[in-house]
């Protein structure tokens, strides 16, 4: 056996507040690796709609997550249709309202607000109730602790707490740490990871570059 589905939206029996996000999301702007799940007692299947706010087709922005990421319950990806233009003396957002507010607004003060795509690497583990702001990147191998907000990009294998989140440690050194990067073992076919579970399970880095 080669592990699960990675097509089944709920792959634990039993337990359907587990969802693996890639059959259970459709939305256009949003891209999910394999095996990413998402946690919740009220069940994963509202996640677009539960956790990922703001996030409008005609901006142009993508979440994008990786394969093996775990997203608790709560997490929330605050997406670049929340920002407001700060170039004037108001943020308030006149122009979305009509009735001739929205003559004279210039775009292109909204638009410098817009700070990209966020993305989450693989294997990235979001705590409960985690904010993760617009334009974030989080490396491979990351933890954010539960309630952090993320206002800044995360180095691969960091863990990050706090609101502003900021590096507590990272998992392991730096050599380890560029090794893991090389060897990807995210991006394997299922069954080679399937025969190297006991050594990415347990830690064993020569193993895994053997593997490679």
């Amino acid at each position: 056996m080669d592990g699960p589905n990675p097509a089944i939206k709920h792959p634990i029996p039993m337990h359907p507040r587990v969802g693996f996000l890639k059959s259970l999301v459709t939305a256009e702007n949003i891209e999910i690796g394999d095996y990413t799940y998402y946690d919740d007692p009220d069940g994963p299947d509202r996640f677009a709609e539960k956790c990922v706010l703001h996030h409008y087709p005609f901006i142009g922005d993508k979440l994008i997550i990786g394969r093996f990421c775990a997203i608790a319950e709560g997490a929330r990806f605050i997406m670049n249709g929340a920002n407001h233009a700060m170039s004037g003396f108001s943020t308030y957002p006149f122009n979305i309202f009509g009735h001739g507010w929205e003559q004279g607004f210039d775009i292109k003060t909204w638009e410098a607000e817009n700070r990209g795509d966020t993305v989450l690497g693989n294997d990235v583990w979001v705590g409960m109730e985690a904010l993760i702001l617009p334009g974030i990147t989080i490396g491979d191998g990351a933890i954010i602790a539960a309630k952090s907000v993320v206002t800044h990009d995360v180095p691969p294998y960091a863990i990050v707490a706090g609101n502003p989140a900021k590096v507590v440690k990272t998992r392991f050194d730096r050599m380890t740490i560029r090794r893991l990067l090389a060897i990807a073992w995210w991006n394997w076919p299922v069954d080679k990871l399937t025969r190297n579970l006991d050594a990415i399970r347990g830690a064993d880095i020569d193993r895994l570059e053997r593997a490679v």
